[in-house]
């Protein structure tokens, strides 16, 4: 009976750290916890997919992200504040070392509110930039919604972008069966730098710009980007693969713009917006339930002909050895893991190297599970002895990385291994050369041995 109780709880434990990879304590930074009615619905999406929430306001007494050297939360969101700063226990320092210890941040901005001093120098750390003012305004005359904002035109209404690249997933487009779009109100607009590290996810149209909201005069002269140039959405995963979003709208997470109806400025009908699905999106992207890359396991070992169990990872091969190696990779989407599928225009690759890969193979799909996927290539070792790498160095967009590594020694050929002489075709003129040699020799000795001088009268020697 007490096996089953601990299974049973076991079970259920597993189910609950099962909602995100990384941990399911989320803490929700607000300037008052009334402001929760603003959002309630994205916030009663996070809570229905298992997220343990708490709320804090920023200068919180009680409010620590680490407790003893370790995380208090898996997962930070941020809303807009009216402080300047965050308090002690949110500086950039304290945010940048949640980062580094494999936590993940969601932060939204609103032009209504200037970004606290502390937000503007994690995103500076980060690379990322806000308008000198801290509350640059993003609007665009030719793509806004003629419902809401029929006179400032600073909600926005921008269609998904689509994937980054061929060989890139895309994480952040909701299907839009009836030709619905993303609102974007009273945002703020990002320029990014040139870190790898780096993508934006919405950029604004090309007719968009941003600017101070505080001036007035009908010509503005002084623009702090436009077009492409701003980053409306941006995405930064780090190398520990810690995440960090920047929404420039918190109002596109907001009850209101999640259900609304919104028309194109030029444009007869009303479409829904896709905010609702796109928040889930991202919000499921940056607390790690997409994207996550699981190494199952690894396997190398001798493919000989005639070999029968081979020995699964050793330590040691012989030059010119055929060898196979494989890889079971897991990808997990939103509580479970799937099997993962390399995009079509894309390539896992192993390469076998010591200073510099001396092969860099396609790995090739062979198995697949409910839950997991297997690659495997094979291949002749290369005619050099050392030590070398079995390597899987896989880091794409979006995607955790993938880094592994197995050592293996490669020796020489050992003395009972060698082919016999009379096995290689080339050796044969020099072996009928050692034959005749010998043979000569043979033949010589024996003629010396048996032959003896012929009879004659011997003469005596005179004085």
């Amino acid at each position: 009976m007490k096996f089953l109780i601990s299974f049973v709880v076991l079970f259920w434990a597993a189910l609950v750290h099962a909602i995100s990879s990384s941990g399911d304590r989320l803490l929700v930074v607000l300037e008052d916890a009334a402001e929760k009615e603003t959002y309630s619905k994205f916030l009663g999406d996070l809570e229905g997919r298992g997220f343990q929430v708490n709320y804090e306001t920023p200068k919180s007494d009680s409010l620590n992200l680490f407790h003893l050297g370790e995380r208090s939360y898996d997962h930070v969101l941020f809303f807009p504040t009216k402080s300047k700063g965050l308090g002690p226990h949110l500086t950039p320092k304290i945010l940048l070392d949640f980062i580094n210890a494999d936590g993940n941040i969601l932060l939204a901005l609103s032009a209504s509110q200037p970004a606290p001093s502390h937000i503007v120098s994690l995103l500076l750390e980060l690379d990322i930039h806000l308008p000198p003012d801290r509350q640059g305004l993003v609007v665009d005359h030719f793509n806004y919604d003629v419902l809401s904002a029929p006179e400032k035109h600073d909600v926005l209404l921008v269609h998904p972008q689509g994937a980054l690249r061929p060989d890139v997933r895309d994480f952040f487009s909701p299907a839009a069966p009836g030709g619905e779009v993303i609102a974007f109100p009273s945002g703020t607009g990002q320029t990014l730098g040139a870190g790898a590290l780096l993508t934006p996810i919405l950029r604004a149209p090309a007719t968009s710009y941003s600017y101070n909201p505080k001036e007035q005069a009908e010509a503005v002269d002084d623009v702090f980007a436009s077009g492409s140039q701003l980053s409306l959405v941006t995405t930064m995963q780090a190398r520990n693969n810690a995440r960090f979003t920047v929404v420039g709208s918190a109002e596109l997470l907001s009850d209101k713009w999640f259900d609304a109806k919104v028309k194109k400025v030029g444009e007869t009908k009303e479409v829904g917006t896709l905010n609702r699905e796109f928040a889930k999106q991202l919000s499921g992207w940056t607390f790690k339930e997409t994207g996550v890359l699981k190494v199952n396991w690894i396997e190398h070992h001798l493919n000989e002909v005639g070999q029968v169990n081979a020995t699964s990872n050793p330590k040691i091969y012989r030059i010119k050895n055929d060898v196979s190696y494989y890889i079971s990779l897991s990808e997990y989407s939103w509580d479970k893991y799937i099997p993962f599928t390399v995009p079509e225009s894309d390539e896992l690759q192993l390469e076998f190297s010591m200073l510099s890969p001396f092969h860099r193979l396609k790995l090739e799909p062979v198995l697949t599970s409910r839950d997991s996927t297997t690659y495997s290539v094979s291949f002749k070792l290369p005619d050099q002895h050392g030590i070398f790498n079995f390597k899987v160095n896989y880091k794409r967009p979006f995607y955790t990385s993938v880094e592994e590594k197995n050592t293996v020694s490669v020796r020489h050929f050992a003395h009972d291994e060698w082919p016999r002489s009379f096995v290689i075709s080339g050796a044969w003129p020099w072996i009928a050369g050692i034959g005749a040699t010998v043979t000569g020799w043979l033949g010589f000795c024996a003629l010396w041995l048996y032959s003896k001088p012929a009879k004659g009268s011997e003469s005596k020697k005179t004085q």
